[in-house]
């Protein structure tokens, strides 16, 4: 190893009688004059003889505003249409509730109605509200007829027609309001088919609730009837609260505040229950000696909307 002589002898003075060097040998030299009077370099090639630089820590900011948290991840149950899910169902509710299996036995299996688009659905729903079904199918017509012009029934085409337009086929001065909000939200992007169908239970209840004539009954029958979710209670249905004091031979028809802990040992399938306590109360109100034997020979009806109106 050669000795080092420390601190470097100066650059030579350059000769006036020689040509000046180009910018570039400047540059060059410039930058190993840096290099050598740079009191960390390295000696010999030999890397270990480097000082480590000292890294300064830095506080982390209180005042910078955290990430928001993931998203809550949920897992949404099968519909009652996804293959087996209806078996599943009479199973579960048959072995959890020996009442509701004697009601279950007198009755053929249930069908499912026809998924169609949450905004045709909801349209059609309103329509229908507080109508007898004579007058109601026809208005419901009318009104995919006049929606034609437009396209067929789309927000577009219900934000088309004008409150007048819709007196003209039937349709109410308050039931055009609640078409126009229906179709305002939907137009704007605070409702969609896509987000209907994939949002939880709790949160569609509040989001269709926004809607216009569409109260927390209504959202039920939506959510049972349209969209198969398999768990919905409407507690505030007068019919199915009945059904469960028939089922259980209660002095009183519960309250809806008593309907959860009533029919929890239903949990997951309280649609289908809720169902049998529609029919059963159907049957009681038919005035014969047996609710279950009229259930036995009552015509089969399918797991639809149809005969159910909207409130509000």
């Amino acid at each position: 190893m050669t000795d080092s002589i420390w601190p470097p002898p100066p650059p030579p003075m350059p000769d006036p009688t020689l040509p000046s060097p180009s910018p570039s040998a400047s540059v060059s030299c410039t930058a190993v004059a840096s290099v050598s009077a740079n009191p960390i370099s390295v000696l010999d090639g030999d890397e270990s003889f480097a000082r480590p630089k000292k890294l300064r820590k830095v506080s982390p900011d209180s005042t910078a505003p955290l990430p928001p948290p993931p998203p809550p991840f949920f897992l949404l149950p099968r519909p009652l249409s996804a293959p087996g899910e209806l078996d599943a169902a009479i199973r579960h509710l048959r072995a959890a509730d020996p009442h509701l299996a004697a009601v279950i036995d007198e009755l053929e299996p249930l069908s499912l109605h026809q998924f169609q688009p949450p905004f045709l659905t909801l349209a059609r729903s309103i329509i229908h509200q507080q109508l007898a079904p004579k007058a109601a199918v026809p208005t419901y017509e009318r009104f995919l007829k006049l929606c034609e012009v437009h396209g067929g029934v789309s927000p577009a085409a219900v934000l088309a027609l004008s409150a007048e337009h819709l007196r003209q086929i039937g349709i109410s001065a308050r039931k055009s309001s609640y078409l126009h909000d229906l179709s305002r939200k939907f137009h704007t992007g605070v409702l969609s088919d896509a987000a209907i169908v994939s949002l939880d239970d709790r949160s569609l209840l509040s989001l269709l609730t926004m809607v216009e004539g569409i109260g927390t009954w209504s959202a039920h029958m939506f959510m049972i009837f349209s969209l198969h979710r398999p768990d919905i209670l409407p507690v505030g249905d007068a019919t199915v609260r009945r059904g469960v004091q028939l089922l259980y031979g209660l002095a009183e028809t519960p309250r809806p505040s008593q309907m959860e802990q009533l029919c929890e040992r239903w949990r997951p399938y309280r649609s289908v229950g809720s169902w049998y306590m529609w029919r059963l109360s159907q049957a009681k109100a038919a005035a014969t000696p047996s609710a279950v034997g009229l259930l036995a020979g009552a015509p089969h009806q399918s797991l639809m909307m149809d005969t159910f109106q909207v409130d509000r």
